[in-house]
Protein backbone atom coordinates (compact mmCIF):
# COMPACT_ATOMS: atom_id res chain seq x y z
CA UNK A 1 0.00 0.00 0.00
CA UNK A 2 1.16 3.43 -1.07
CA UNK A 3 1.82 5.49 2.27
CA UNK A 4 -0.68 8.42 3.27
CA UNK A 5 1.90 11.04 3.14
CA UNK A 6 3.16 9.95 -0.28
CA UNK A 7 -1.10 9.81 -1.65
CA UNK A 8 -0.83 13.66 0.00
CA UNK A 9 2.46 14.49 -1.48
CA UNK A 10 1.16 13.82 -5.00
CA UNK A 11 -1.86 15.52 -4.85
CA UNK A 12 0.32 18.45 -3.80
CA UNK A 13 2.18 17.84 -6.84
CA UNK A 14 0.26 18.41 -9.32
CA UNK A 15 -1.59 21.41 -8.00
CA UNK A 16 2.05 22.84 -7.70
CA UNK A 17 2.10 21.79 -11.38
CA UNK A 18 -1.00 23.53 -12.24
CA UNK A 19 0.53 26.59 -10.84
CA UNK A 20 3.17 26.44 -13.20
CA UNK A 21 6.00 25.66 -10.05
CA UNK A 22 8.48 22.84 -10.04
CA UNK A 23 6.93 19.79 -8.20
CA UNK A 24 9.73 19.12 -5.95
CA UNK A 25 8.43 21.96 -3.43
CA UNK A 26 5.84 19.65 -2.73
CA UNK A 27 7.16 17.73 0.35
CA UNK A 28 4.83 16.77 2.80
CA UNK A 29 5.57 16.60 6.50
CA UNK A 30 3.60 15.66 9.44
CA UNK A 31 2.45 18.66 11.06
CA UNK A 32 4.46 19.97 13.52
CA UNK A 33 1.69 21.87 14.89
CA UNK A 34 -0.90 19.09 15.54
CA UNK A 35 -3.39 22.06 17.36
CA UNK A 36 -3.28 23.73 13.76
CA UNK A 37 -3.27 20.72 10.86
CA UNK A 38 -2.30 17.32 10.70
CA UNK A 39 0.07 17.37 7.93
CA UNK A 40 1.60 20.47 5.80
CA UNK A 41 3.85 21.92 3.01
CA UNK A 42 6.82 24.33 3.57
CA UNK A 43 7.55 24.44 -0.13
CA UNK A 44 5.97 28.07 -1.07
CA UNK A 45 8.65 29.35 1.49
CA UNK A 46 11.60 27.71 -0.40
CA UNK A 47 9.98 28.18 -4.13
CA UNK A 48 9.59 32.01 -3.29
CA UNK A 49 13.44 32.37 -3.94
CA UNK A 50 12.95 30.90 -7.31
CA UNK A 51 9.99 32.48 -8.47
CA UNK A 52 10.44 35.93 -7.08
CA UNK A 53 7.10 35.93 -5.56
CA UNK A 54 5.86 36.30 -1.73
CA UNK A 55 5.65 32.77 -0.14
CA UNK A 56 1.95 33.50 0.69
CA UNK A 57 1.41 34.25 -3.16
CA UNK A 58 2.47 30.72 -4.29
CA UNK A 59 0.69 29.11 -1.46
CA UNK A 60 -2.65 30.50 -1.81
CA UNK A 61 -2.55 29.66 -5.46
CA UNK A 62 -1.80 25.92 -4.65
CA UNK A 63 -4.54 26.06 -1.91
CA UNK A 64 -7.09 27.32 -4.52
CA UNK A 65 -6.19 24.30 -7.12
CA UNK A 66 -6.83 21.24 -3.78
CA UNK A 67 -10.26 23.25 -3.06
CA UNK A 68 -12.24 20.29 -4.07
CA UNK A 69 -9.75 17.25 -3.72
CA UNK A 70 -11.55 14.43 -1.64
CA UNK A 71 -8.16 13.96 0.06
CA UNK A 72 -8.83 16.94 2.73
CA UNK A 73 -11.07 17.70 4.64
CA UNK A 74 -9.79 21.47 4.64
CA UNK A 75 -6.57 23.31 3.22
CA UNK A 76 -5.34 26.62 3.71
CA UNK A 77 -2.69 29.44 3.44
CA UNK A 78 -1.15 31.04 6.44
CA UNK A 79 1.55 33.38 6.38
CA UNK A 80 4.43 33.52 5.67
CA UNK A 81 3.21 31.08 3.46
CA UNK A 82 2.65 27.83 5.18
CA UNK A 83 0.04 25.31 3.37
CA UNK A 84 -1.59 23.66 6.43
CA UNK A 85 -3.72 20.34 5.28
CA UNK A 86 -6.52 18.28 7.26
CA UNK A 87 -7.39 14.59 6.04
CA UNK A 88 -10.63 14.13 4.82
CA UNK A 89 -12.35 11.66 7.40
CA UNK A 90 -13.78 9.46 4.52
CA UNK A 91 -10.53 8.87 2.85
CA UNK A 92 -8.81 8.15 6.36
CA UNK A 93 -11.35 5.15 7.27
CA UNK A 94 -10.95 3.73 3.83
CA UNK A 95 -7.22 3.79 4.17
CA UNK A 96 -7.57 1.83 7.42
CA UNK A 97 -10.31 -0.84 6.01
CA UNK A 98 -7.70 -1.37 2.90
CA UNK A 99 -4.88 -1.63 6.00
CA UNK A 100 -7.78 -4.45 7.97
CA UNK A 101 -7.81 -6.48 4.36
CA UNK A 102 -3.72 -6.60 3.83
CA UNK A 103 -2.20 -9.09 5.37
CA UNK A 104 0.80 -7.24 5.78
CA UNK A 105 -0.98 -4.21 7.60
CA UNK A 106 -0.21 -1.79 4.56
CA UNK A 107 4.00 -2.29 4.48
CA UNK A 108 4.86 -3.20 1.06
CA UNK A 109 7.81 -6.21 0.96
CA UNK A 110 11.07 -5.35 -0.53
CA UNK A 111 10.85 -5.03 -4.45
CA UNK A 112 14.15 -5.97 -4.92
CA UNK A 113 15.76 -8.24 -1.81
CA UNK A 114 18.53 -7.99 -0.27
CA UNK A 115 20.31 -11.25 1.12
CA UNK A 116 22.35 -10.08 4.55
CA UNK A 117 24.46 -11.17 7.18
CA UNK A 118 23.93 -9.67 10.66
CA UNK A 119 26.70 -10.72 12.92
CA UNK A 120 25.57 -10.05 16.90
CA UNK A 121 26.09 -11.59 19.99
CA UNK A 122 29.70 -12.14 20.01
CA UNK A 123 30.01 -13.93 23.15
CA UNK A 124 33.27 -15.79 24.25
CA UNK A 125 32.58 -19.43 25.01
CA UNK A 126 33.37 -20.89 28.37
CA UNK A 127 32.13 -17.40 29.97
CA UNK A 128 28.86 -16.91 31.34
CA UNK A 129 26.50 -13.96 29.09
CA UNK A 130 26.82 -10.92 31.01
CA UNK A 131 24.95 -7.34 30.63
CA UNK A 132 27.93 -6.66 28.46
CA UNK A 133 25.99 -8.66 26.09
CA UNK A 134 22.84 -7.44 26.35
CA UNK A 135 22.88 -4.75 23.89
CA UNK A 136 24.09 -6.50 20.89
CA UNK A 137 21.86 -9.41 21.38
CA UNK A 138 18.25 -7.56 21.62
CA UNK A 139 19.02 -4.66 18.85
CA UNK A 140 20.63 -7.51 16.22
CA UNK A 141 17.69 -9.38 16.52
CA UNK A 142 15.48 -6.56 16.14
CA UNK A 143 17.39 -5.04 12.85
CA UNK A 144 16.85 -8.92 12.42
CA UNK A 145 13.41 -9.42 12.59
CA UNK A 146 12.87 -5.89 10.67
CA UNK A 147 14.49 -6.96 7.54
CA UNK A 148 13.02 -10.44 7.25
CA UNK A 149 9.00 -8.48 7.68
CA UNK A 150 10.18 -6.13 4.54
CA UNK A 151 10.68 -9.57 2.87
CA UNK A 152 15.32 -9.32 2.93
CA UNK A 153 17.03 -12.31 3.63
CA UNK A 154 18.62 -12.30 6.99
CA UNK A 155 21.04 -14.76 8.03
CA UNK A 156 22.11 -14.38 11.74
CA UNK A 157 25.20 -15.41 12.99
CA UNK A 158 26.73 -15.21 16.82
CA UNK A 159 29.98 -15.18 15.44
CA UNK A 160 31.34 -17.08 18.48
CA UNK A 161 34.80 -16.34 20.14
CA UNK A 162 36.09 -20.01 20.29
CA UNK A 163 39.67 -19.92 19.02
CA UNK A 164 41.91 -17.50 21.04
CA UNK A 165 44.10 -17.66 24.00
CA UNK A 166 40.78 -18.13 26.67
CA UNK A 167 40.86 -21.73 25.04
CA UNK A 168 44.73 -22.40 25.75
CA UNK A 169 43.93 -21.29 29.26
CA UNK A 170 41.07 -23.57 29.66
CA UNK A 171 43.32 -26.60 28.92
CA UNK A 172 46.14 -25.19 30.81
CA UNK A 173 44.47 -25.10 33.83
CA UNK A 174 42.61 -28.90 32.95
CA UNK A 175 46.26 -30.34 32.67
CA UNK A 176 46.45 -29.02 35.84
CA UNK A 177 43.78 -29.87 37.45
CA UNK A 178 43.06 -33.46 35.91
CA UNK A 179 46.47 -34.53 34.22
CA UNK A 180 44.95 -38.22 34.13
CA UNK A 181 42.87 -37.65 31.71
CA UNK A 182 43.69 -38.75 28.14
CA UNK A 183 43.60 -35.79 26.71
CA UNK A 184 46.92 -34.61 27.51
CA UNK A 185 48.58 -38.13 26.16
CA UNK A 186 49.91 -37.68 23.23
CA UNK A 187 50.77 -41.37 22.60
CA UNK A 188 46.88 -41.77 23.29
CA UNK A 189 45.31 -43.58 19.68
CA UNK A 190 41.77 -44.46 20.75
CA UNK A 191 38.68 -42.29 20.77
CA UNK A 192 37.93 -40.08 23.35
CA UNK A 193 34.98 -39.68 25.52
CA UNK A 194 31.69 -38.42 24.27
CA UNK A 195 30.83 -36.73 27.63
CA UNK A 196 32.68 -33.68 28.40
CA UNK A 197 35.11 -33.87 31.58
CA UNK A 198 33.19 -31.30 33.39
CA UNK A 199 30.12 -29.61 33.82
CA UNK A 200 28.89 -25.61 32.44
CA UNK A 201 29.85 -24.55 35.69
CA UNK A 202 32.82 -25.75 36.60
CA UNK A 203 34.01 -24.50 33.13
CA UNK A 204 32.59 -21.01 34.34
CA UNK A 205 34.69 -21.08 37.12
CA UNK A 206 37.74 -22.69 35.24
CA UNK A 207 38.39 -19.48 33.08
CA UNK A 208 38.36 -16.88 35.29
CA UNK A 209 40.76 -18.78 37.57
CA UNK A 210 43.36 -19.46 34.52
CA UNK A 211 42.97 -15.94 33.28
CA UNK A 212 43.98 -14.79 37.13
CA UNK A 213 46.72 -17.13 37.02
CA UNK A 214 48.36 -16.23 33.78
CA UNK A 215 48.04 -12.83 34.71
CA UNK A 216 50.75 -13.26 37.35
CA UNK A 217 52.65 -16.61 36.51
CA UNK A 218 54.41 -15.92 33.22
CA UNK A 219 55.07 -19.69 32.80
CA UNK A 220 51.61 -20.62 33.27
CA UNK A 221 50.79 -17.90 30.39
CA UNK A 222 53.73 -18.97 28.47
CA UNK A 223 52.11 -22.50 28.58
CA UNK A 224 48.80 -21.10 27.94
CA UNK A 225 50.39 -19.21 24.48
CA UNK A 226 51.61 -22.84 23.63
CA UNK A 227 48.94 -25.13 23.97
CA UNK A 228 46.31 -22.45 22.14
CA UNK A 229 49.23 -22.85 19.18
CA UNK A 230 48.98 -26.75 19.57
CA UNK A 231 44.94 -26.62 19.63
CA UNK A 232 45.25 -24.57 16.71
CA UNK A 233 48.28 -26.77 14.61
CA UNK A 234 45.47 -29.39 14.96
CA UNK A 235 46.37 -31.53 18.30
CA UNK A 236 44.23 -34.30 18.38
CA UNK A 237 43.72 -34.50 22.22
CA UNK A 238 43.13 -30.82 22.21
CA UNK A 239 40.52 -30.62 19.41
CA UNK A 240 38.59 -33.14 21.72
CA UNK A 241 38.55 -30.91 24.47
CA UNK A 242 37.32 -27.93 22.47
CA UNK A 243 34.66 -30.01 21.07
CA UNK A 244 33.35 -30.53 24.59
CA UNK A 245 34.10 -26.88 25.43
CA UNK A 246 32.20 -26.01 22.76
CA UNK A 247 29.30 -28.20 23.04
CA UNK A 248 28.93 -27.91 26.99
CA UNK A 249 28.97 -23.75 26.66
CA UNK A 250 27.31 -23.53 22.94
CA UNK A 251 23.99 -25.22 24.54
CA UNK A 252 24.26 -23.04 27.87
CA UNK A 253 24.26 -20.04 25.47
CA UNK A 254 21.27 -21.23 23.56
CA UNK A 255 19.47 -21.52 27.07
CA UNK A 256 20.52 -18.43 27.84
CA UNK A 257 19.47 -16.34 24.66
CA UNK A 258 16.38 -18.30 24.25
CA UNK A 259 14.97 -16.63 27.28
CA UNK A 260 15.79 -12.91 25.29
CA UNK A 261 13.63 -14.45 22.45
CA UNK A 262 17.09 -14.41 20.73
CA UNK A 263 18.09 -16.96 18.24
CA UNK A 264 20.73 -17.56 15.48
CA UNK A 265 20.70 -19.30 11.97
CA UNK A 266 24.40 -20.07 12.52
CA UNK A 267 26.37 -20.87 15.58
CA UNK A 268 29.81 -20.05 13.78
CA UNK A 269 33.24 -18.29 15.23
CA UNK A 270 36.06 -17.47 14.79
CA UNK A 271 37.84 -21.18 14.44
CA UNK A 272 35.23 -21.54 11.80
CA UNK A 273 37.37 -19.00 9.31
CA UNK A 274 40.80 -20.48 10.21
CA UNK A 275 41.18 -22.39 7.58
CA UNK A 276 40.27 -19.59 5.17
CA UNK A 277 43.57 -17.19 6.77
CA UNK A 278 46.56 -19.42 4.80
CA UNK A 279 45.34 -18.70 1.75
CA UNK A 280 43.79 -15.11 2.27
CA UNK A 281 47.34 -14.49 3.42
CA UNK A 282 48.70 -16.06 0.50
CA UNK A 283 46.80 -14.01 -1.83
CA UNK A 284 46.98 -9.93 -0.01
CA UNK A 285 50.94 -10.94 -0.31
CA UNK A 286 51.09 -12.03 -3.85
CA UNK A 287 48.58 -8.95 -5.03
CA UNK A 288 50.84 -6.69 -3.35
CA UNK A 289 47.88 -5.23 -0.50
CA UNK A 290 49.92 -6.50 2.05
CA UNK A 291 53.63 -6.02 3.32
CA UNK A 292 56.00 -6.40 6.37
CA UNK A 293 56.98 -3.87 8.73
CA UNK A 294 58.75 -4.06 11.64
CA UNK A 295 58.51 -7.85 10.94
CA UNK A 296 53.66 -7.98 11.19
CA UNK A 297 52.02 -8.06 7.90
CA UNK A 298 49.55 -5.21 7.34
CA UNK A 299 47.84 -2.94 4.80
CA UNK A 300 47.18 -0.01 4.49
CA UNK A 301 43.85 1.04 4.87
CA UNK A 302 43.90 5.29 4.82
CA UNK A 303 42.27 7.49 2.59
CA UNK A 304 43.38 11.58 1.52
CA UNK A 305 40.01 12.44 3.07
CA UNK A 306 41.25 11.14 6.62
CA UNK A 307 40.88 14.11 8.90
CA UNK A 308 42.28 11.39 11.84
CA UNK A 309 45.18 9.17 11.38
CA UNK A 310 43.76 5.54 10.44
CA UNK A 311 46.84 3.07 10.98
CA UNK A 312 47.44 0.05 8.69
CA UNK A 313 45.61 -3.25 9.18
CA UNK A 314 47.79 -5.70 11.30
CA UNK A 315 47.03 -9.02 9.42
CA UNK A 316 49.68 -11.40 10.47
CA UNK A 317 52.14 -10.06 13.90
CA UNK A 318 56.16 -10.01 13.64
CA UNK A 319 55.78 -13.55 15.21
CA UNK A 320 52.91 -15.27 12.60
CA UNK A 321 50.45 -15.22 14.85
CA UNK A 322 46.72 -13.99 13.72
CA UNK A 323 44.57 -11.35 15.08
CA UNK A 324 41.28 -10.27 15.18
CA UNK A 325 41.74 -8.75 12.23
CA UNK A 326 42.59 -11.57 10.79
CA UNK A 327 39.69 -13.67 11.57
CA UNK A 328 37.38 -10.71 10.88
CA UNK A 329 38.79 -10.76 7.14
CA UNK A 330 38.52 -14.51 6.94
CA UNK A 331 35.03 -14.56 8.26
CA UNK A 332 34.32 -11.79 5.41
CA UNK A 333 35.51 -14.19 2.82
CA UNK A 334 33.89 -17.17 4.03
CA UNK A 335 30.78 -15.37 3.87
CA UNK A 336 30.81 -14.11 0.50
CA UNK A 337 31.63 -17.83 -0.25
CA UNK A 338 28.55 -19.01 1.31
CA UNK A 339 26.24 -16.62 0.71
CA UNK A 340 27.16 -13.75 -1.58
CA UNK A 341 25.44 -11.29 0.70
CA UNK A 342 24.37 -7.44 -0.37
CA UNK A 343 25.53 -6.60 2.99
CA UNK A 344 26.94 -7.80 6.20
CA UNK A 345 25.63 -5.66 9.22
CA UNK A 346 28.06 -5.79 12.29
CA UNK A 347 26.64 -5.36 15.52
CA UNK A 348 28.86 -4.42 17.72
CA UNK A 349 30.18 -1.92 20.78
CA UNK A 350 30.87 1.51 19.19
CA UNK A 351 34.47 1.56 21.02
CA UNK A 352 35.60 -0.95 18.07
CA UNK A 353 34.66 1.50 15.44
CA UNK A 354 38.41 2.28 14.67
CA UNK A 355 38.96 -1.39 13.91
CA UNK A 356 35.92 -1.85 11.96
CA UNK A 357 37.21 0.69 9.47
CA UNK A 358 40.05 -0.99 9.11
CA UNK A 359 38.93 -4.32 8.23
CA UNK A 360 36.29 -2.88 5.69
CA UNK A 361 38.64 -0.19 4.48
CA UNK A 362 40.87 -3.67 4.18
CA UNK A 363 38.43 -6.08 2.53
CA UNK A 364 37.38 -3.46 -0.16
CA UNK A 365 40.26 -2.07 -1.06
CA UNK A 366 41.93 -6.30 -1.65
CA UNK A 367 38.39 -6.61 -3.96
CA UNK A 368 37.66 -9.15 -0.93
CA UNK A 369 34.17 -8.30 -1.29
CA UNK A 370 31.97 -7.27 -4.54
CA UNK A 371 31.71 -4.05 -5.57
CA UNK A 372 28.47 -3.26 -4.37
CA UNK A 373 28.38 -5.51 -1.11
CA UNK A 374 28.12 -2.96 1.33
CA UNK A 375 29.53 -3.80 4.97
CA UNK A 376 27.50 -1.73 7.75
CA UNK A 377 28.42 -0.86 11.47
CA UNK A 378 26.31 -0.89 14.02
CA UNK A 379 28.16 0.83 16.84
CA UNK A 380 25.75 0.82 20.39
CA UNK A 381 26.89 2.90 23.38
CA UNK A 382 27.37 1.52 26.95
CA UNK A 383 24.58 0.49 29.23
CA UNK A 384 25.21 1.98 32.52
CA UNK A 385 23.61 1.91 36.53
CA UNK A 386 21.93 5.46 37.48
CA UNK A 387 25.48 6.35 38.72
CA UNK A 388 26.46 6.78 34.91
CA UNK A 389 28.81 4.31 35.28
CA UNK A 390 28.96 0.68 33.35
CA UNK A 391 26.36 -1.74 35.20
CA UNK A 392 27.17 -3.65 38.04
CA UNK A 393 25.86 -5.66 40.79
CA UNK A 394 25.54 -4.49 43.68
CA UNK A 395 28.34 -6.04 45.13
CA UNK A 396 30.59 -4.02 42.22
CA UNK A 397 31.15 -7.15 39.78
CA UNK A 398 29.65 -7.25 36.45
CA UNK A 399 26.32 -8.65 36.55
CA UNK A 400 25.41 -12.22 34.87
CA UNK A 401 22.62 -11.95 32.48
CA UNK A 402 20.61 -14.79 33.96
CA UNK A 403 20.38 -12.60 37.34
CA UNK A 404 19.42 -9.33 35.79
CA UNK A 405 16.60 -11.29 34.14
CA UNK A 406 15.67 -12.66 37.58
CA UNK A 407 15.88 -9.40 39.50
CA UNK A 408 13.22 -8.04 37.00
CA UNK A 409 11.06 -10.70 36.26
CA UNK A 410 11.19 -11.04 40.22
CA UNK A 411 10.08 -7.14 40.10
CA UNK A 412 7.04 -7.81 37.32
CA UNK A 413 5.94 -10.60 39.53
CA UNK A 414 5.31 -8.94 42.58
CA UNK A 415 3.63 -6.15 40.58
CA UNK A 416 1.63 -8.17 38.73
CA UNK A 417 0.28 -10.32 42.27
CA UNK A 418 -0.11 -6.67 44.00
CA UNK A 419 -2.61 -6.39 41.19
CA UNK A 420 -4.67 -9.60 41.63
CA UNK A 421 -5.32 -9.28 37.75
CA UNK A 422 -3.73 -13.00 36.93
CA UNK A 423 -4.34 -16.24 38.24
CA UNK A 424 -1.14 -17.68 40.64
CA UNK A 425 -0.62 -20.18 37.77
CA UNK A 426 0.18 -17.85 35.30
CA UNK A 427 1.14 -15.10 37.07
CA UNK A 428 4.73 -16.63 37.12
CA UNK A 429 4.70 -16.97 33.04
CA UNK A 430 2.51 -13.41 32.38
CA UNK A 431 6.31 -11.50 34.58
CA UNK A 432 8.38 -13.47 32.80
CA UNK A 433 6.49 -12.02 29.28
CA UNK A 434 6.50 -8.24 30.94
CA UNK A 435 9.70 -8.45 32.09
CA UNK A 436 11.21 -9.46 28.95
CA UNK A 437 9.58 -6.08 27.45
CA UNK A 438 10.65 -4.08 30.14
CA UNK A 439 14.23 -5.18 29.50
CA UNK A 440 14.18 -5.00 25.46
CA UNK A 441 11.84 -2.04 25.55
CA UNK A 442 14.27 -0.49 27.96
CA UNK A 443 17.42 -0.99 25.78
CA UNK A 444 15.56 -0.44 22.26
CA UNK A 445 13.94 3.17 22.65
CA UNK A 446 17.06 4.42 23.11
CA UNK A 447 19.37 5.79 20.07
CA UNK A 448 21.78 2.31 19.52
CA UNK A 449 24.84 4.53 19.34
CA UNK A 450 24.32 6.82 22.54
CA UNK A 451 25.25 5.27 26.83
CA UNK A 452 21.81 4.76 28.56
CA UNK A 453 20.81 4.54 32.23
CA UNK A 454 19.77 0.86 32.91
CA UNK A 455 16.97 2.12 35.31
CA UNK A 456 14.74 -1.23 36.91
CA UNK A 457 11.91 1.00 38.97
CA UNK A 458 11.63 2.83 35.63
CA UNK A 459 11.33 0.42 33.19
CA UNK A 460 9.23 -1.74 34.77
CA UNK A 461 6.99 0.69 35.74
CA UNK A 462 3.46 0.44 33.85
CA UNK A 463 2.82 4.27 33.19
CA UNK A 464 5.28 6.07 31.16
CA UNK A 465 7.60 5.31 27.88
CA UNK A 466 8.26 1.91 28.86
CA UNK A 467 7.43 -2.10 27.82
CA UNK A 468 5.17 -2.93 30.31
CA UNK A 469 2.63 0.12 29.52
CA UNK A 470 2.79 -0.91 26.19
CA UNK A 471 2.15 -4.39 26.61
CA UNK A 472 -0.76 -2.68 29.12
CA UNK A 473 -2.17 -1.34 26.12
CA UNK A 474 -2.55 -4.16 24.40
CA UNK A 475 -3.80 -6.26 27.02
CA UNK A 476 -6.36 -3.53 27.41
CA UNK A 477 -7.64 -4.00 23.81
CA UNK A 478 -7.11 -7.92 24.00
CA UNK A 479 -9.62 -7.56 27.02
CA UNK A 480 -12.49 -5.32 25.40
CA UNK A 481 -12.58 -7.57 21.80
CA UNK A 482 -12.79 -10.75 24.21
CA UNK A 483 -15.96 -8.91 26.09
CA UNK A 484 -17.51 -8.03 22.72
CA UNK A 485 -17.28 -11.69 21.28
CA UNK A 486 -18.31 -13.07 24.59
CA UNK A 487 -21.78 -11.10 23.66
CA UNK A 488 -22.20 -13.07 20.99
CA UNK A 489 -20.46 -11.00 18.24
CA UNK A 490 -17.84 -11.25 15.53
CA UNK A 491 -14.81 -9.21 15.00
CA UNK A 492 -14.47 -9.53 11.27
CA UNK A 493 -17.75 -8.25 10.46
CA UNK A 494 -18.26 -4.28 9.50
CA UNK A 495 -15.87 -1.71 8.52
CA UNK A 496 -14.47 1.39 10.02
CA UNK A 497 -16.40 4.72 9.11
CA UNK A 498 -15.54 8.52 9.89
CA UNK A 499 -14.11 9.52 13.10
CA UNK A 500 -16.82 10.99 15.20
CA UNK A 501 -14.59 12.60 17.55
CA UNK A 502 -10.94 14.17 17.52
CA UNK A 503 -9.26 11.49 19.67
CA UNK A 504 -10.84 8.54 17.23
CA UNK A 505 -9.09 10.68 14.47
CA UNK A 506 -6.40 11.12 16.22
CA UNK A 507 -5.69 7.43 16.80
CA UNK A 508 -6.70 6.60 12.68
CA UNK A 509 -3.96 9.18 11.85
CA UNK A 510 -1.44 7.27 14.16
CA UNK A 511 -2.58 3.76 12.35
CA UNK A 512 -2.14 5.30 9.01
CA UNK A 513 1.43 6.57 9.49
CA UNK A 514 2.68 2.18 10.39
CA UNK A 515 4.15 1.86 6.87
CA UNK A 516 6.02 4.88 6.51
CA UNK A 517 7.44 3.72 9.85
CA UNK A 518 9.06 0.89 9.42
CA UNK A 519 11.11 0.79 6.29
CA UNK A 520 13.08 3.77 7.46
CA UNK A 521 13.52 2.12 11.06
CA UNK A 522 15.09 -0.93 9.27
CA UNK A 523 17.36 1.49 6.48
CA UNK A 524 18.63 3.43 9.69
CA UNK A 525 18.83 0.42 11.15
CA UNK A 526 17.08 2.20 14.14
CA UNK A 527 15.03 0.49 16.42
CA UNK A 528 14.04 3.25 18.72
CA UNK A 529 11.71 4.92 15.53
CA UNK A 530 9.41 1.74 16.01
CA UNK A 531 9.43 2.26 19.85
CA UNK A 532 8.58 5.81 19.55
CA UNK A 533 5.64 5.06 17.33
CA UNK A 534 4.03 2.66 19.40
CA UNK A 535 4.63 5.10 22.60
CA UNK A 536 2.42 7.24 20.38
CA UNK A 537 -0.04 4.81 19.18
CA UNK A 538 -0.45 3.46 22.14
CA UNK A 539 -0.83 7.17 23.93
CA UNK A 540 -3.33 7.79 21.10
CA UNK A 541 -5.47 4.81 21.58
CA UNK A 542 -5.19 5.27 25.73
CA UNK A 543 -7.13 9.08 24.84
CA UNK A 544 -9.65 7.42 22.77
CA UNK A 545 -10.61 4.68 25.27
CA UNK A 546 -10.28 7.11 28.03
CA UNK A 547 -13.11 9.36 26.03
CA UNK A 548 -15.43 7.09 24.68
CA UNK A 549 -17.91 3.86 25.42
CA UNK A 550 -17.03 1.51 23.36
CA UNK A 551 -18.55 -1.61 24.88
CA UNK A 552 -21.66 0.45 25.88
CA UNK A 553 -22.39 2.44 22.81
CA UNK A 554 -26.30 1.77 21.73
CA UNK A 555 -25.40 2.42 17.85
CA UNK A 556 -24.36 -0.86 16.38
CA UNK A 557 -22.96 0.36 13.75
CA UNK A 558 -20.56 2.45 15.51
CA UNK A 559 -19.72 0.44 17.79
CA UNK A 560 -18.78 -2.38 15.04
CA UNK A 561 -16.77 0.58 13.50
CA UNK A 562 -14.43 0.77 16.85
CA UNK A 563 -14.24 -3.34 17.49
CA UNK A 564 -12.80 -2.62 13.90
CA UNK A 565 -10.37 0.19 14.85
CA UNK A 566 -9.32 -1.45 17.96
CA UNK A 567 -8.35 -5.22 16.18
CA UNK A 568 -6.46 -2.94 13.95
CA UNK A 569 -4.72 -1.28 16.40
CA UNK A 570 -3.73 -4.74 18.30
CA UNK A 571 -2.52 -5.86 15.07
CA UNK A 572 -0.08 -3.44 14.70
CA UNK A 573 0.82 -3.46 18.06
CA UNK A 574 1.14 -6.84 18.28
CA UNK A 575 3.48 -6.63 14.90
CA UNK A 576 5.90 -3.78 16.05
CA UNK A 577 6.36 -5.48 19.55
CA UNK A 578 7.16 -8.95 17.53
CA UNK A 579 9.73 -6.88 15.11
CA UNK A 580 11.06 -5.67 18.56
CA UNK A 581 11.40 -9.18 20.25
CA UNK A 582 8.86 -9.59 22.33
CA UNK A 583 5.27 -10.38 22.64
CA UNK A 584 1.94 -9.62 25.14
CA UNK A 585 0.04 -11.96 27.55
CA UNK A 586 -3.85 -12.12 27.74
CA UNK A 587 -3.77 -10.52 30.85
CA UNK A 588 -1.75 -8.44 33.59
Amino acid sequence: MKKLAVYIEEVLKEAFKACEYDENFAKVTISNRPDLCEYQCNGAMAAAKTYRKAPIMIAGSVVEKLQDCPVFESVEAVNPGFINLKVNKTFLADYLNQMLEDSRLSVEEAKNPKTIVIDYGGPNVAKPLHVGHLRSAIIGESIKRMGRFLGHKVIGDVHLGDWGLQMGLIITELSKRKPELVYFDESYEGEYPEEAPFTVSELEEIYPTASGKSKVDEDYKNEALEATLQLQQGRRGYRALWKHIMEVSVNDLKKNYAKLKVDFDLWMGESDADAYIPNMVKYLKEEGYAYVDQGALVVDVKEESDTKEIPPCMILKSDGASLYNTTDLATIVQRMEDFHPDEIIYVVDKRQELHFIQVFRCAKKANMVDENTKLTFVGFGTMNGKDGKPFKTREGGVMRLERLIGEINEEMFKKIVDNRSVKDENAEKTAQMVGLSAIKYGDLSNQASKDYIFDIDRFTSFEGNTGPYILYTIVRIKSILSRYVEEGNSLEKGEIHEAVNPSEKSLMLELARFNAVIEPAFEEKAPHRICSYIYDLANAFNSFYHETRILGEEDEEKKKSWIRLLTLTKEVLETCIDLLGFDAPERM
